[in-house]
């Protein structure tokens, strides 16, 4: 079976998105990434920086469980909101034809179309440490710290949004450890999956 749109989930500093971004050139397919938040801020209104902020945020922790503080007028979270627009961005860039979407819970999202490859790219913390240092530089905080924080963050919010676990091998039709099997041959396995090869 061969597919058309590809989701990829990743932990941070895995190397998950210039996964995306390659095998987008590789296909010569829409890229979609950091393109969502500023689609999201033109349907919500908000600004692209509280769309990215509020989009890596987790929910608080209540006696209920996880929830986001504060309501408008009609009841609604600003988080939720956020949340109904990007589930309609997400809709709409899928509808559009073939694509890769990388993060923004795209695999939950779409999880009901044929036509979609769900990956997620993981990889040991070692890896993930030098890779982040890398690509984005040193700051105050540790590396493994940085991992920690981020991939916490990702998997209560994918968790309160889609009532699944992040990164569990069944939400996902591929699996792929960045630090042993290298990104060159990541990006052919998935090539090869999307052609139905």
């Amino acid at each position: 079976m061969s597919y058309s749109i590809i989701t990829i989930s990743r932990q941070f500093g895995s190397g998950g998105r210039g996964i995306g971004k390659a095998l987008a050139d590789a296909l010569s397919i829409p890229y979609y990434d950091k393109d969502i938040v500023k689609l999201v801020a033109e349907k919500t209104g908000f600004h692209p920086d509280f769309v990215t902020e509020r989009g890596e945020h987790a929910p608080f922790k209540t006696g209920l469980g996880y929830g986001f503080l504060g309501r408008n007028a009609h009841g609604i979270s600003n988080d939720d909101l956020l949340w109904q627009a990007q589930c309609r961005v997400i809709d709409e860039l899928a509808q559009k034809g073939p694509c890769v979407i990388v993060g923004r819970c795209a695999d939950y999202l779409l999880r009901d179309r044929k036509d979609a490859l769900h990956v997620f790219v993981h990889a040991s913390d070692a890896f993930r440490c030098q890779h982040i240092v890398e690509h984005y530089g040193e700051t105050h905080e540790k590396p493994q710290r940085r991992l920690d924080e981020k991939d916490k963050k990702r998997r209560i919010s994918y968790s309160y949004h889609t009532g699944r676990e992040w990164g569990h091998p069944s939400n996902y039709h591929m699996t792929l450890d960045t630090s042993k099997l290298g990104v060159d041959t990541c990006i052919d396995l998935i090539l090869r999956a999307y052609k139905g090869e």
